[in-house]
């Protein structure tokens, strides 16, 4: 059987060179399967204490473990891109949070919380970036289509579960404001998108607990 301090080395050389967070059962294959998945999860986890202190850290996500830098580090590391941050509009941000806090939400849901109609775009954009899917239909006339966060949304917040989101007191535009890591009021615009009309007055609904929600599965 292969020796404890080699078997980091494999884990650490297949971590590095990924980008996207790679499960247990995947890393397992590196072995053939031969050590199995508390034993791996051990090897991960002494590896992870041993990058402690350094500018890259490993960490466990909702779909697997992945190395990545450590926030502190994206004020410097920001003066090497070239390309401008992505912009989201407020009506594409708020959208996510409510999806995020009370999934799972139909676009109906989120346009009484929100008092506003949802723009087919904005559910588009949140779908393109993989951050929300249709995990199903409500009962109801013209079953409509059932939203829920992603595991790929999870990775992005640098989250495992649905339970480390942030529990927040705020409306619904400071929470999605601090959803995402390194989100700045400069990348949120302020105008909203030009479909939206005034449903009903929603200045109540904001989001005091995330009890209802529910793990992708």
């Amino acid at each position: 059987m292969m020796n404890t301090a080699l078997a980091k080395q494999v884990l650490e050389a297949a971590l590095l060179a990924h980008t996207e967070p790679m499960p247990v059962s995947e890393l397992r294959r590196l072995f053939d399967d031969e050590i199995d998945a508390d034993t791996v999860r051990l090897l991960l986890e002494d590896l992870q204490r041993e990058w402690v202190g350094r500018g890259v850290e490993l960490v466990p996500l909702a779909s697997g473990w992945r190395f990545q830098t450590r926030p502190e580090m994206r004020e410097y590391l920001d003066k090497l891109k070239n390309e401008k941050p992505p912009r989201y509009s407020r009506a594409t941000m708020e959208t996510l949070a409510i999806i995020a806090y009370r999934q799972p939400v139909t676009r109906g849901d989120i346009e009484d919380i929100r008092g506003v109609a949802v723009a087919t775009q904005v559910i588009k954009s949140l779908e393109d970036r993989s951050w929300i899917e249709a995990i199903g239909h409500r009962d109801a006339p013209g079953r409509p289509a059932l939203y829920a966060t992603t595991r790929h949304f999870l990775d992005d917040l640098g989250l495992r579960s649905l339970e480390e989101l942030p529990l927040l007191d705020a409306n619904w535009s400071d929470t999605a404001a601090a959803l995402l890591p390194g989100m700045t009021d400069s990348q949120i615009t302020e105008s909203a998108d030009q479909s939206e009309s005034t449903v009903t007055d929603a200045n109540n609904n904001t989001p005091n607990d995330h009890d209802n929600a529910q793990a992708p599965s």
